[in-house]
């Protein structure tokens, strides 16, 4: 649990820095107190999800990109994308090789 909220600390602080946010500015947009935004950046608490989510919506980010830095930059803005990712992992190995197909079938240039 103490690796997680390090990871998260760090990334909240990298996309404060990215926007040119100071801790007290990021405070101001979120609602939450710069101390927990300082505690949160330290990994020195966690966080509810509802501070999650304030956080991720004054750095404009999807919450997901507060936990990986794997998850594409924008991700927030392509709901599409998101919810077909979700659909997806439910599906099994072989479902997943089966679609792997269609779409590359799809995709295949025209010419």
């Amino acid at each position: 649990m103490q690796e997680l909220r390090r990871r998260f600390g760090r990334l909240v602080a990298a996309h404060r820095r990215n926007r040119g946010l100071t801790q007290d500015t990021l405070a101001e947009r979120s609602g939450v107190s710069t101390d927990m935004i300082s505690r949160i950046e330290a990994g020195a608490t966690g966080a509810r999800f509802t501070t999650i989510a304030k956080l991720a919506e004054a750095l404009d980010v999807d919450p997901a990109e507060l936990f990986s830095s794997e998850v594409p930059a924008g991700a927030r803005h392509r709901a599409t994308l998101t919810n077909l990712t979700a659909r997806l992992s439910s599906l099994s190995d072989r479902d997943l090789l089966w679609l792997t197909g269609i779409v590359d079938a799809a995709l295949k240039p025209r010419g």
